[in-house]
């Protein structure tokens, strides 16, 4: 993910550090050490009915600081928001040998500057993370996805308006252009919407949400299929074209995300309640295209996933936006010798 792998003359890894250092149920919140993969973790937190909202890409081979350090997230973060939302607290290992604790373990720390919130995101280019805290959500009692199929993307960014204007409050609202939507067997632009709560509010919603247009509720084994083979999508497309392959991430406001969804030539999604945009290329030129149209239109965009080869040929960070220098004044302030995974932040940092 991100920027080129630079040469390293020292790989320290957490992978050892597995533990659970403090569970609260009651309180909602736990403590563990980064290297515990993420899928222990909600299966840990999953006999007391609780989660932490973060999935896409490899969340069941990903580690806990992998998945803050690169600040994953994926389509519930309509309702429960990203790793910013979530995390309480930290503690993370500087280049001067100093262990620095952030935050704690409660929901609200007012107390100092929150230093935790620095490492989402920076991809291990300030410091490494040992311990994180999150603050913990209860699992719905029911989940149930309604798919809807529409012949062009206006219509579907209609049902999508709906949806998140009215009072149903889904937790999640994909939006599949035909060309993604062919690799699930299904025809045009696909909309799927997701209703949680208890059984009377999955029914009241799938009710009112037929207004949207014809609409199919997935059963469940089918519905677990559909978002696994979602989060697959970037795996198995980096793997299948290893040489060539680009995925471009776009980040637009509501209003625009379906003219980013147009600018994608091939397989393209959208998290169309948050205007995130996802567009897989199997060749750089066309990824550029789009790049420079993002850039034309002010969106901002990030080569999210690519092979190696084609890393050079392409702007991984177009335009960083207007905080980048304070965000080069504090990696000098962590790591004055650019000596943590240079080139990691989109071949930026």
């Amino acid at each position: 993910m991100a920027g080129p792998i630079a040469p390293a003359d020292i790989r320290l890894s957490t992978c050892a550090l597995k533990g659970v250092l403090q569970y609260e149920p009651r309180d909602l919140t736990i403590s563990v050490e980064s290297g515990l993969p993420f899928a222990e973790l909600n299966a840990i937190l999953a006999r007391n009915n609780q989660m932490i909202p973060l999935d896409g890409p490899w969340t069941e081979e990903a580690t806990v600081g992998g998945m803050v350090a690169a600040n994953i997230s994926g389509e519930r973060r309509r309702l429960y928001g990203t790793a910013r939302d979530l995390v309480i607290g930290m503690k993370f290992a500087t280049l001067e040998g100093k262990l620095v604790q952030s935050g704690g373990m409660v929901v609200k720390n007012v107390a100092g500057l929150d230093m935790g919130k620095l490492m989402i995101g920076s991809f291990g280019t300030l410091a490494a993370i040992a311990s994180v805290n999150f603050k913990l959500t209860p699992k719905p009692a029911i989940s149930r996805t309604a798919l809807f199929t529409f012949d062009d993307l206006p219509a579907a960014l209609d049902a999508r308006n709906a949806a998140i204007r009215g009072v149903l409050n889904p937790l999640a609202v994909d939006l599949l252009n035909p060309v993604l939507s062919a690799q699930f067997g299904l025809k045009n632009f696909n909309l799927a919407i997701v209703f949680a709560g208890n059984q009377a509010v999955i029914d009241r919603s799938l009710r009112e949400a037929s207004a949207f247009g014809s609409c199919r509720a997935l059963a469940i084994d089918e519905e677990q299929r559909f978002w696994q083979s979602l989060h697959a999508v970037t795996p198995r497309f980096l793997e299948k074209f290893r040489e060539t392959a680009v995925v471009l991430r776009i980040s637009t406001t509501l209003s625009e995300c379906g003219d980013a969804l147009q600018c994608i030539e091939g397989a393209g999604h959208a998290h169309a309640a948050s205007g995130i945009v996802r567009g897989w290329f199997t060749r750089h030129e066309n990824a550029a295209r789009c790049i420079a149209e993002a850039a034309k239109r002010g969106w901002k965009t990030v080569v999210e996933f690519s092979a190696e080869t084609v890393r050079p040929n392409l702007p991984l960070w177009p335009n960083p936006g207007g905080d980048f220098a304070i965000m080069k004044e504090i990696k000098n302030m962590f790591d004055p010798g650019n000596l943590l995974n240079r080139g990691r932040l989109y071949g930026q940092l």
